[in-house]
């Protein structure tokens, strides 16, 4: 039906999206769904909405002191919709109940997966659904279990439900947390009040970072092992880049926050506490150090990694890390006077840096506009806080130097609508606006410019 209306697969996914935000914010401005049983303001809802959806954190209300366990369930089928793709969850339902894919289908499911070969579908499909059960069945235990350990008087209920919550919310990098109605949490106070739980936080890492490199790697890690020459390109730059970032920024942090955000913290404290703000920022949003807390140098770094974000066919935001690695090699070309771009004795398609270089300048422009206009309708707030909260909300990421709750309507619809751009992909959306390419009848005499 969806094909007889001559949609593209990119349009529908933009207006599925749309959807499931506008029931989410319907649903969420509801009475059933909060404490006080008289429902969010709708913007305030469709705010919410979007913010799960769009897998990005950012709260205009604590999670666990304003939504009862409806809400919360709410929220929670929200984060795991967008996290995986609305069109993959169809898929998944349609094939378990025996019924074959169309082509059409299986293009849908494709570009909400990242995924670019029709012949890889099946595994990674299979390894998407069996792998994110397994994973975040792992971390709920896990967590659980920490709760348990660190509050012997919390009831199981609560524990499980948690542990549920937490772990679907950080592989989905999606940073929305109930730690305020466990015992030791602090409303809005994100991990912060476990920061000296190191099996807890390496926990939530393991899975936002489990997330965040993408299905078709998970595939290719289960298909290849330890035969590391057998990897595709792709999975060698995610894998390799990934552990590089993470290794470089935990150091840096270190280097920053040893006296200052880390100075009260036991050595062992601090090395997991610098781990976990390396892995957080690409995309999950949570925080274990407040992010108001740290050093210029600690927030500077904290916005480049929420810029690089995670990986594609991933449930994380950001422009990518292999856009990243694309714009990194452009550069290196560029100074050599080297025409290709080349890594692991592989060269890169011309058309691979032209669209690392539209997407990026579409990222870039979004937050530099929707800066400008919030500073306009914002003037009490700083230019750091808006540009933060503008540069998290594109990434998906969900951190805030605390300006959220107190955005005016056309901030937050500025937001909603950079969280919704974020994670369907800047160039994504203005590819389903143009709708189809328009190739022109006459083609200028090219000229060189100064550059």
């Amino acid at each position: 039906m969806l094909k007889k209306l001559g949609l593209s697969s990119i349009q529908i996914l933009t207006i599925g999206f749309a959807l499931i935000i506008l029931v989410g914010g319907i649903l969420l401005s509801l009475p059933f769904t909060t404490v006080n049983g008289k429902g969010l303001p709708f913007i305030d809802g469709l705010f919410t909405s979007a913010s799960a959806t769009c897998v990005t954190g950012l709260a205009l209300y604590d999670t666990a002191s304003a939504f009862n366990f409806w809400g919360q369930l709410v929220i929670l089928l929200l984060i795991q919709t967008g996290g995986l793709g609305f069109m993959a969850i169809i898929a998944s339902v349609l094939t378990f109940r025996g019924r074959k894919l169309s082509l059409y289908s299986r293009s849908l499911v494709l570009e909400t997966l990242g995924a670019g070969k029709f012949g890889r579908l099946n595994s990674v499909f299979f390894t998407m659904i069996m792998g994110t059960l397994l994973i975040e069945f792992v971390g709920a235990a896990m967590i659980a279990y920490r709760l348990t350990v660190n509050s012997p008087d919390i009831p199981v209920n609560k524990a499980i439900w948690s542990g549920i919550f937490h772990s679907v919310s950080a592989f989905c990098n999606a940073g929305f947390d109930i730690m305020g109605n466990v015992p030791g949490g602090e409303p809005g106070g994100s991990l912060v009040p476990f920061n000296r739980d190191g099996i807890t936080l390496v926990t939530i890492m393991f899975l936002i970072i489990s997330g965040g490199i993408g299905f078709v790697v998970w595939n290719d890690i289960l298909k290849y092992k330890l035969r590391w020459e057998k990897y595709p390109l792709h999975s060698k730059i995610m894998l390799s880049v990934t552990l590089m970032l993470i290794m470089v920024s935990a150091c840096f942090f270190l280097l920053c926050e040893w006296d200052h955000s880390f100075a009260n913290m036991n050595v062992p404290d601090k090395i997991a506490n610098a781990f976990f703000a390396a892995v957080t920022p690409r995309t999950a949003g949570f925080a274990a150090t407040p992010t108001t807390n740290l050093t210029p140098a600690g927030r500077a770094l904290t916005l480049i990694l929420m810029v690089i974000g995670a990986g594609p066919c991933s449930t994380g935001g950001g422009i990518k890390v292999t856009t990243f690695v694309v714009l990194l090699l452009s550069m290196s070309s560029e100074v050599k006077n080297y025409r290709d771009l080349e890594i692991f004795k592989r060269r890169l398609p011309d058309e691979v840096k032209a669209r690392a270089l539209s997407l990026t300048t579409a990222y870039i422009g979004l937050i530099i506009i929707s800066t400008l206009v919030m500073l306009v309708m914002e003037p009490q707030f700083s230019l750091d806080a808006v540009f933060f909260e503008c540069v998290s909300a594109i990434g998906t990421v969900g951190l805030s130097l605390g300006i959220t709750p107190s955005l005016n309507p056309i901030s937050k619809i500025i937001i909603i609508s950079l969280m919704y751009a974020g994670r369907l992909g800047s160039l994504s959306v203005a590819m389903a606006i143009a709708r189809r390419k328009f190739v022109p009848a006459i083609r200028y005499p090219s000229e060189s410019i100064v550059v």
